[in-house]
């Protein structure tokens, strides 16, 4: 079974974020009486009193979301092109470095960092190769630098907030996965605060007057990866071969009768590379739109089968097939990816 178009199964990854499953014991760590770590444990310090952020970190992608309202008109066309083309100038899909998009950009397993602290530096290594220096040695940030993938950052503390301004980004890059671009005056804001030992909290804005009429934001939310290691995620082949668009997706789709899509509403969920999937299949205006782990915003579906439909371009263009016996509701929903199908099983 293969969909009209589906552009990230042409997404080629030398080793999946899925497989960071090593189990090595992290030292140092407090521990119950299982020998599990203990992740509700005090937030651990340096010599000089400062929370210490080494270690590895995950957490599910985040990226801000903009409205029409927020955006420059030249982004919002953009956006536009890089939606009709299913997003193949992501510099990811590109094998490309992200730069401040770095807590977007996962392949089913979440994100993946190793945070190494010193004095002087502090070093964010990401699975993907990239890595950035944040400097804690009381230099100014540059005032015009040379634009870079990564920018150049410099950390300071707010008591026990690591505040960190970040400038110097080149405009290749875009700062979500659904082609937000920006401008080379792009300047970003992050505050991390470690709660406890497993948990940090990262909110981050984004400023460029020459492409947002407003800033925006977004939290990330990470755990101590404890126990295992940061494993290399590599993109080995690019989208430079991909071909057709999200208008001739809708020159193929078919007609399905009402009755029919009624049958596929309702919430699905299961496991997506080992993290929690929700899809919640929803009928507005006689068209079947899906929800993804409750994202405010519905994403259409396009049918090419009485079974058989693609998300439109803003939904990734991930496939879905309903599972269904007979002429009563459908109990399964297979998600469609580049790693494969995914079942989830029908909730209610």
């Amino acid at each position: 079974m293969r969909l009209h178009l589906i552009a990230l199964v042409l997404v080629a990854l030398g080793t999946p974020v899925g497989a960071q499953w090593l189990n090595h014991p992290t030292s140092g760590l407090p521990r119950g009486a299982d020998g599990k770590p203990n992740l509700t444990a005090p937030t651990p310090r340096t010599t000089d009193g400062t929370p210490d952020f080494s270690g590895v970190w995950t957490g599910p992608a985040q990226a801000p979301k903009a409205a029409a309202i927020d955006l420059q008109p030249w982004v919002i066309e953009a956006r536009r092109g890089h939606a009709e083309n299913f997003y193949k100038e992501r510099p990811m899909f590109r094998c490309l470095p992200s730069g401040p998009a770095t807590f977007s950009q996962t392949t089913g397993g979440g994100v993946w960092k190793r945070i190494v602290q010193t004095p002087d530096v502090i070093v964010v290594l990401s699975d993907d190769l990239t890595f950035r220096q944040i400097f804690m040695d009381g230099r100014a940030l540059e005032a015009s630098p040379f634009p870079s993938w990564m920018g150049y950052s410099v950390g300071r503390w707010e008591g026990d907030t690591l505040v960190v301004d970040s400038f110097g980004f080149n405009d290749k890059t875009w700062v979500n996965e659904q082609g937000l671009q920006h401008t080379e005056a792009l300047r970003v804001t992050e505050r991390y605060t470690r709660q406890d030992l497993g948990h940090l909290k990262i909110d981050v804005s984004f400023v460029d007057s020459g492409a947002y009429n407003k800033p925006l934001a977004m939290s990330v939310n990470m755990r101590l990866g404890a126990d295992t290691e940061l494993l290399e995620r590599v993109c080995e082949t690019g989208s430079e071969h991909w071909t057709g668009t999200a208008s001739d997706a809708q020159r193929a789709a078919v007609t399905v009768a009402p009755e029919i899509l009624a049958r596929y509403v309702g919430v699905y969920s299961g496991l997506w590379a080992g993290n929690p999937r929700k899809v919640d299949v929803v009928l507005i205006d006689a068209k079947l739109f899906v929800r993804l782990d409750d994202d405010p915003e519905p994403v259409a579906l396009t049918p090419f089968s009485d079974k058989l439909f693609q998300s439109s371009a803003e939904g990734a263009g991930l496939g879905y097939e309903f599972v269904a016996d007979g002429n009563g509701p459908a109990t399964d929903v297979v998600e469609i990816h580049v790693s494969g199908g995914y079942q989830y099983a029908r909730r209610r």
